[in-house]
């Protein structure tokens, strides 16, 4: 029997996507980065290694976010 994806609840397709995204987390070494990537990332090193600011908490940056929400 062919189950087609709209027919599973909810929680089992969540499940799903969730068990699909770390599949390709784990494979992420696979995908070669662009040269537009390439090219970013050194920027930002440069970037990094001239003014040294460490940057903020990750958790500092989300709750500016949401407080622009």
């Amino acid at each position: 029997m062919n189950t087609k994806p709209q027919q599973l609840p909810l929680e089992e397709r969540i499940r799903l996507v969730e068990d699909l995204w770390d599949s390709i987390a784990a494979d992420q070494h696979a995908l070669p980065l662009t040269a537009e990537q390439k090219a970013e990332l050194d920027r930002r090193l440069d970037a990094y290694e001239t003014d040294r600011r460490p940057g903020r908490q990750a958790a500092d940056a989300v709750a500016d976010i949401r407080r622009r929400l």
